[in-house]
């Protein structure tokens, strides 16, 4: 029982730093393409 609550609390706090790393490379890729084109 105990095993599966550290489970949920695992992926709970996982799946939050899952979704701050998505957008942190979604604002680096759509940085990297406007850099693209402005330099290009």
């Amino acid at each position: 029982m105990s095993k599966q609550k550290n489970d949920y609390s695992f992926w709970t706090k996982y799946k939050r730093y899952a979704g701050n790393e998505i957008m942190l490379y979604v604002i680096m890729i759509v940085g990297i393409i406007l850099g693209i084109i402005i330099f290009s």
